[in-house]
This record gives C-alpha cells, structure tokens and sequence, in this order.
C-alpha cells in the first residue's frame, strides 16, 4: 500500500535542466531576485573587505591609470587629444572600458568559481552573472562620479573646451550595451574553461590585447591617419565605438554615428543570445567537468 502511495504522490516542483537554449527564464529569475541582492552585496563587501583602502581601491585604479597612460602615451608617444585634457580624456576610455573589463573578468569563471554552490543548492544559475554585471554597474556609477569631479575642475576652473550634446542623452545605452557584451562574453568563456581550462589563464592576456584595439587611449581617427590598412580591426570591433562615442557624449570629442550605434547593437545582441544559448546548454552537465 505504502508502494503505491508513493507512486501517486504528486511533486509540487520538479527541477530539470532548461529544455529551451534561448530561454533567459526572467520569471524564476525574479522569483530570485532576494538572492540577486544578496549575491550583489557580497560581491561589494568581500572583495576589499580584509584589505586597509577598502572601497578606495575603486577610486584610485582609474586615477592612476589615466596619470600613466596620459605620461606614457600622450607625454613621451606624443599622442595628441585636440582641445581635451589629456588626463581627462584617458579617463573617459578607462572609466568606460573598465565596466567592460570587469564584467567580462567577473562572468568568464562563473561555473568554476561557483561549483560547490551549484552542486548543493538550486537556482537559476544565471543569476550569478547578472548578479556580476549589477556589482560592477555600481563600481561604473562610482568610477563615474570621480570623472565628473575631475570634469568640473577642468571645465570651471582650467577653461578646458569640453561639454556634453544632444547625444549625451544616449550615453545610458552605450552603457547597457557595455553590460550586454560583457555578460555575453562572460558566459561564452565560462562555458568554454569547463573544458578548455587554458581559457582562464588565457583571459587575462587577451582582454589587455582587446584593449590595445578599442581606442582607449588614442583617438579613432589617430589609426584612421596612421594605419588606414589596418584601421578596420579597430574600427569593426563594437568596443572601439563604445569608447570613441563615450568621450563624444562626455566631451564633444571624437566620432559618433547611428549607423555605428546600430551595428553595435545588432553585435552586443548576437553575443549576448550566443553566451545564452551555449550557457543553458553547459548549465546541463557542467557539474560532470568542473
């Protein structure tokens, strides 16, 4: 009778692996969302908290970026910025490409680094990578604010030729482009280290390499003068038009185009279903790997 009993009994929820690749299943994500938070919070306190600068740290990164990049590349390389600072223009490309950067470094290592967390306790797995892009938009809204701050000094107090255009109003969707790449690209090479394990000391490498190619501290019409053979890897490559059309909606200077923000869009919305897609798929077995 009890055998019986058993057989009949009717299972309130049944977890199974995704049968659709494509689906985000933002309905269980929501569901989550108090997890979302708390994933979001740790990832804020832990990271600096056993260290004596503490949240510091993601202030002074940029500053000390830029003042390099601006004695190495525009001092001794004599890279020139036009009528822009040139420590406030490396800053506008660092600030923007650091919310790349870190998101990408942030997602690429989601199955590795949370795989005893996977194997013990359901959820939808894809909320720890939103919960990295969300961690890393609050670092971007700080780095932001130090830029305003070294922006308003240069433009009331040194007289410098900057200020925003009817374009600036966009520059909240280059950011959500930014997240998109990230996290696409993110969660394609999380996928592929459970296999591929050179991948992730691989990473490291190729993003200072992407960074070379994205226009972050030179201006896309220096390589469009120089190297008009090979101007097309900077100019295909959706990043470059991300930092050349931030600095043209934070500073009046550079290049934007529609047409531009178009195909970076139509790029960043290709890779972001790409990582989805293989994502899903190694969500099924990864645990076999890892």
């Amino acid at each position: 009778m009890s055998k019986q009993k058993v057989n009949k009994e009717e299972w309130l929820f049944e977890i199974t692996p995704k049968n659709n690749l494509l689906s985000l299943n933002l309905n269980e994500v929501w569901k989550y969302r108090d997890l979302l938070m708390l994933f979001v919070k740790r990832d804020i306190i832990t990271v600096y908290k056993q260290t004596i600068l503490g949240p510091i740290w993601y202030l002074i990164q940029p500053i000390f970026t830029a003042l390099i990049f601006t004695l190495i590349f525009n001092k001794i390389a004599n890279i020139e910025t036009g009528t822009v600072p040139a420590f406030l223009f490396n800053m506008a490309g660092i600030t923007t490409w650091n919310y790349f950067k870190n998101c990408l470094q942030a997602t690429s290592n989601t199955f590795g680094s949370n795989a005893g967390i996977f194997a013990k306790v359901y959820f939808p797995r894809i909320v720890m990578p939103i919960s990295s892009v969300i961690t890393n938009l609050l670092r971007f809204g700080i780095q932001l604010f130090i830029f305003g701050i070294f922006y308003i000094y240069y433009f009331y107090f040194q007289g410098a030729e900057i200020g925003f255009n009817r374009y600036s109003i966009l520059f909240p969707v280059l950011v959500i482009l930014m997240g998109m790449l990230g996290l696409g690209l993110g969660m394609i090479i999380s996928s592929l280290v459970t296999k591929y394990r050179d991948l992730k000391y691989l990473l490291n490498f190729g993003v200072q390499l992407l960074m070379y190619v994205s226009a972050v501290m030179y201006p896309l019409a220096l390589v469009q003068d120089k190297l008009p053979k090979y101007a097309w890897l900077v100019e295909y490559n959706p990043l470059a038009y991300i930092v050349e059309s931030s600095r043209y909606m934070l500073l009046s200077d550079g290049t934007f185009t529609m047409n531009g923000l178009l195909y970076t869009g139509i790029v960043s919305v290709i890779i972001l279903f790409l990582g989805i897609i293989i994502f899903n798929k190694t969500e099924k077995n990864f645990i076999d790997t890892v």
